[in-house]
């Protein structure tokens, strides 16, 4: 690295005094990186000539190195220095499986899938075409919001037609609900390991996300109520069943916690329930401790299917139902008549119950595979879910970016804690799919590789390659 280079990021950290030092170091090096300044297996200084060059103390330099190596963009070798190992490369098997997404669980089950393609055909055998090629208002038709509310009926206590929106997926819903709620200055409050997606929605719109410290049970009511009191927050963002990445599911006791501190404050909750039909556990819905400020949102595609992109908003009242449905009429104008018109059929005559019963069954049976190979302690898991998040040994000296890559280049779904992390100080640790197009064989020698490769310390796999 030229001496050019230690001038310009100097500067930066003269011009920029808005981020600590040693984060800004670290994006310095990812800009680099992405500009193509800095190439794989370029060395970069020494921790004293860093500081020296940019005018910060030693600890400092160590910390940008530190938080650098955590994102996987460098790695140090006792002796020979630090290098830049570049961003990582998205990685596709031949058979076309994106290995990153969290894919539910495909059962081949003949008479299930016989099941499936009957219902199916009779939608189009049974209803004019023409009428599923039209344009259709915003929030689904009768027949649809009828099976919606069936739908809602499972986990809200007084789920009412006049309040439900049949909506065009999880994250169009999201989508929408943000414009509607956040004025300019205001931020959203979610865990600090949480959905990217809301991280991409917030990004794309340009709200800020306020990270909330969470335990085992979810995030901690203190922090919560002390950023309310600041008068900033918009909403309260949860993923509280089978949460996306670490499958917690938050307990009653820290629900109504949680909804005490949003009614003392007036704060609305967005209630994302993406996967609470794979659960059997009983969890009363945020939307029953809160329903005068709670969205619930809960849908199809992490049940049956992400091809079947059909979601189900229940909003506080009527009059927030019609605010809601203007927002997302002009975001996405409504929501295929054709994929709701199998939604609505699969609801009515049992279909869908069957595909999530099977893939519950199919998705315990992966999950004890699991157990057997990588022993619980290892990894925090909920039945019914077909994700888990596995803890990286310490010892194994594996960063959680390239374990991931390896993983994935052998087949097995797995997602680094950097892209879930809200405060950015990721924990070592993945996300774990086991659904998707794959068989529970195909499963089973995905474990064998995810065993053989953590509990291998990490230079003797790179050594190995």
């Amino acid at each position: 690295m030229n001496t050019f280079e230690l001038e310009r990021w100097a500067k930066r950290l003269a011009s920029d005094r808005g981020k600590p030092a040693y984060r800004l170091i670290s994006d310095l090096i990812a800009e680099d990186i992405d500009s193509g300044r800095l190439q794989p297996r370029d060395k970069l200084p020494t921790l004293r000539d860093l500081a020296t060059a940019v005018g910060i103390n030693y600890t400092t330099a160590a910390r940008a190195y530190n938080e650098a190596k955590r994102r996987g963009l460098i790695d140090s070798h006792p002796g020979s220095g630090t290098f830049v190992k570049g961003r990582a490369a998205k990685v596709r098997l031949s058979g076309g499986y994106e290995m990153t997404m969290n894919l539910t669980v495909e059962p081949s089950i003949p008479t299930l899938v016989e099941q499936m393609r009957e219902s199916a055909i009779g939608v189009l055998a049974q209803r004019d075409i023409y009428s599923l090629l039209r344009y259709q208002a915003f929030g689904g038709g009768q027949r649809d919001k009828e099976a919606a509310l069936q739908w809602l009926d499972r986990r809200l206590l007084d789920a009412r037609l006049e309040n439900v929106l049949v909506c065009p997926g999880i994250h169009s819903a999201l989508l929408g609900l943000l414009t509607q709620l956040v004025a300019p200055g205001q931020v959203i409050c979610v865990e600090s390991l949480a959905y990217p997606g809301i991280k991409a929605i917030a990004a794309q719109l340009g709200i800020t996300l306020h990270s909330l410290e969470r335990d085992a049970d979810g995030p901690l009511v203190t922090p919560f109520e002390e950023i309310c009191k600041q008068g900033q927050v918009a909403a309260l963002y949860l993923n509280p069943t089978i949460q996306n990445p670490t499958t917690t599911t938050i307990p009653q006791g820290r629900r109504e916690a949680l909804a005490d501190v949003a009614l003392r404050y007036s704060i609305p909750i967005i209630e994302d329930d993406a996967y609470t039909l794979l659960s059997d556990e009983p969890v009363v819905a945020m939307a029953d401790l809160a329903p005068e400020l709670t969205y619930y949102i809960t849908g199809t595609s992490k049940c049956l299917g992400p091809g079947f992109r059909s979601a189900f908003l229940h909003a506080p009242g009527k009059r927030q139902a019609q605010r809601a449905s203007g927002a997302m009429r002009a975001l996405s104008v409504m929501s295929s008549p054709i994929t709701d018109a199998f939604v609505t059929q699969w609801i009515l005559d049992g279909t869908a119950d069957a595909v999530i019963r099977a893939v519950r069954t199919e998705a315990i049976a992966r999950l004890k595979l699991a157990e057997q190979y990588l022993g619980r302690n290892r990894m925090a898991s909920a039945e019914g879910a077909f994700h888990m998040w596995l803890k990286i040994p310490k010892a194994s000296n594996w960063n959680p970016s390239e374990l991931a890559v390896d993983l994935r280049g052998h087949g097995v779904s797995a997602v680094a804690s950097a892209a879930f992390s809200t405060d950015n100080n990721p924990p070592d640790a993945l996300r774990i799919c086991f659904g998707g197009p794959i068989s529970r064989d195909d499963w089973e020698e995905g474990l064998q590789q995810v065993s053989e490769l953590i509990n291998q310390p990490a230079h003797l796999s790179s050594m190995a390659r």
